[in-house]
């Protein structure tokens, strides 16, 4: 071994141990910068949940069919998303009639029978 070495591993041995570290604890990592999105990288979800006329519900399970006939097997949550998207590409007009033409319903959680 070299001096050095000899030095290190000494002032190591005698070198009392820090318990109590509450100022580095308090210390935060400096994050890096956001990078470019990846094509493959996961996209973050959002749970929801929302009321209905039974009428519209029923309508899922007809388009569910619908699609299943076709050769296609869709979740509730994907033909919600495709009307999303369809909806997307109309004109404010033609969004106007769609939206004006629903039910209004009362908001929030239907009383249990």
């Amino acid at each position: 071994m070299t001096k050095t070495t000899l030095r290190k591993t000494a002032a190591a041995k005698t070198a009392p141990a820090k318990k109590n570290l509450p100022e580095k604890a308090a210390v935060k990592p400096v994050k890096k910068q956001k990078k470019e999105k990846k094509p493959d990288a996961k996209v973050k979800v959002v749970r929801d949940s929302f009321t209905m006329p039974q009428a519209d519900y029923d309508l899922i399970a007809t388009l569910k069919q619908k699609a299943l006939q076709s050769g296609l097997h869709v979740k509730k949550s994907e033909l919600l998303r495709a009307s999303l998207q369809a909806l997307s590409k109309l004109t404010p007009a033609q969004l106007k009639r769609a939206v004006s033409g629903l039910e209004k319903i009362k908001t929030g959680r239907p009383k249990k029978s």
